[in-house]
């Protein structure tokens, strides 16, 4: 991945999108081979890596802003230069008048972009986003896609997303990994037009050549989907002949 860049996992469930992510994250280690990130081996977390989950996990108990400042709390860097910016980053998400508030008074798209800031407060180099939008209802996640996608551009973060949603990793990407499973592996590599990736991802889906983009990449899906067929109708043929032999 370059500085800067927007880069898409997507792929069938199982092919090891959420996986891949840990192991980026240095949550897991990798049983062959190694993972590196700035030119040096991934042994476990770091603080140059952010990470957005499906969930928010605010903790109920603390208010908007304290959440928001768990990272910084956790890795000894609160400054009352970084409260500033975390009630600046804040205000920017649409949450401004809300530090004060309880997770349970937000909706759940607030809430998510509490967990934005959260992330974003310890300014790491990379984040990695794993659904995060996911849960959310469809006017809610077109409004967090340009939000997230707006802040990312201004600050120039580099991202790594996964998500099921073939509109959501065309409108925000610059490329596009597509998984096969089984074993997992990398099927194709799409690279997202200019155009589209000068928009944000509300408007990209109104650009000429996205609906090109997503039919050549579901045509992968459609084509993961007739192998994964033929292959278990072949194994389902196997294990007759071999019963039949038994017999």
């Amino acid at each position: 991945m370059k500085p800067g860049e927007f880069v898409s996992l997507i792929g069938p469930s199982g092919c090891g999108k959420t996986t891949l992510l840990s192991l980026v994250a240095g949550l897991i280690l990798p049983t062959q081979g190694d993972v590196r990130l700035f030119g040096e081996p991934v042994a476990g977390p770091s603080p140059r890596i952010g990470y957005m989950l499906q969930q928010d996990y605010l903790f109920p108990w603390r208010t908007i802003m304290d959440n928001a400042l768990i990272g910084l709390e956790l890795r000894g860097m609160m400054t009352a230069e970084k409260k500033d910016m975390v009630l600046h980053l804040l205000g920017e998400m649409g949450l401004a008048g809300f530090h004060e508030a309880m997770p349970s008074q937000l909706s759940g798209g607030m809430r998510q972009r509490v967990a934005l800031v959260r992330t974003l407060s310890t300014e790491p180099d990379i984040l990695l986003l794993d659904e995060p939008f996911s849960a959310l209802d469809y006017q809610t996640k077109l409004q967090l896609e340009d939000l997230v996608a707006g802040e990312l551009r201004r600050t120039g973060k580099t991202a790594l997303l996964v998500t099921h949603d073939i509109t959501e990793a065309v409108a925000m990407s610059d490329r596009i990994i597509v998984l096969q499973p089984r074993p997992g592996r990398i099927r194709r590599e799409f690279k997202v037009p200019d155009a589209i990736r000068a928009e944000l991802p509300f408007a990209a889906r109104e650009c000429r050549g996205f609906r090109e983009l997503f039919r050549a990449i579901w045509s992968e899906f459609e084509a993961m989907a007739g192998e994964a067929e033929g292959a278990e109708k072949a194994a389902q043929r196997a294990g007759s002949r071999k019963g039949g032999s038994a017999r």
